[in-house]
């Protein structure tokens, strides 16, 4: 298959696909080529890009992604937001909805909420994001 520029006498520039260019050549002289914008078939080809093969007929190779690494960089990521917070403890439920609600200064906060506090304050809509704990915060 090749595809080919094309233009009308009325201007009208185009691609079309044919099976060759002999192809091309022989349904242009039949009449079986027009112009989609005008249906003229006074046509001839533009010069267009060359196709040109590389050396290799496939894409180059992709290391595979290495699904613990990428976890491990977010949570790295994820900690590092999280140093960069202010710790409100305990409070974290009742302050995340101060400020969602405009109550309080809006900030970034980190704190300590069981798991239905969490899962509530994202049912009301407000933001949370659970963060693994850093290994110094377990001892």
């Amino acid at each position: 298959m090749i595809v080919l520029d094309l233009i009308c006498d009325q201007d009208h520039r185009f691609e079309a696909w044919f099976a060759s260019s002999d192809a091309f050549d022989t349904q242009l002289a039949t009449g079986l080529v027009s112009c989609p914008h005008c249906a003229s078939r006074q046509l001839r080809r533009l010069p267009s890009a060359p196709y040109v093969q590389t050396s290799s007929h496939s894409a180059p190779s992709v290391p595979k992604p290495d699904p613990a690494a990428i976890a491990a960089r977010l949570v790295d990521a994820l900690r590092s937001a999280a140093s960069q917070s202010e710790d409100v403890g305990e409070r974290f439920a009742e302050e995340a909805r101060r400020i969602h609600h405009g109550d309080a200064e809006e900030r970034a906060i980190r704190g300590k909420a069981k798991q239905s506090d969490v899962r509530e304050l994202i049912d009301e809509g407000i933001p949370v994001l659970p963060v693994p704990p850093d290994k110094e915060d377990l001892h």
